[in-house]
């Protein structure tokens, strides 16, 4: 007979929507996070090659700033978008500006995640397979242990803060 850790198997009741599997959700979350990486990676080796490395390099020049500028960017963002949600008038400027902020994280995660992965597996004259799978597998790994997702999120910071950092400073 299999034993399964009781983390597989535990769930959780939410009265909303009944009984809700965590694995799954880990499992999906996973899934999601690999395939963004992936594709927003993709995206960013075939068309703008020399600005992705350019943001890889100066993430790994300055990693704990770049961190900290990301941190504390996002938290200005999100009172900004909270300010604009109050007014009637700001909620379409607070839902494109989300958008915006969404995007920017979405592309600097990426960014730190390839930096990561072409660290342990250097690309070769514009080979970006391997390091594009690297990095997702990495990103999907971290989302799939859950507590991972802080670490994940801390990485994102740090990208999110490298290419914030061109346009705000």
């Amino acid at each position: 007979m299999i034993h399964f850790p009781p983390v597989l198997l535990q769930t959780v009741d939410v009265p909303e929507l009944g009984s809700v599997d965590v694995a799954v959700g880990l499992g999906s979350g996973a899934v999601s996070t690999f395939l963004t990486t992936l594709l927003v990676g993709a995206i960013l080796v075939a068309l703008a090659p020399g600005y992705t490395e350019r943001k890889m390099d100066a993430l790994r020049e300055n990693v704990v700033g770049a961190f900290v500028y990301g941190l504390v960017s996002l938290v200005f963002f999100i009172l900004v978008i909270v300010v604009l949600l109050i007014t009637i008038i700001g909620i379409p400027l607070a839902l494109l500006f989300g958008l915006l902020v969404f995007v920017a994280w979405v592309f600097g995660a990426a960014i730190a995640f390839l930096a990561i992965a072409d660290r342990l597996v250097d690309h070769d004259d514009g080979d970006w397979l391997v390091p594009l799978l690297v990095a997702a597998t990495i990103n999907g790994a971290l989302t799939l242990t859950g507590i991972g997702g802080l670490v994940s999120f801390c990485v994102g910071a740090a990208g999110f803060g490298t290419v914030v950092r061109d346009y705000l400073g």
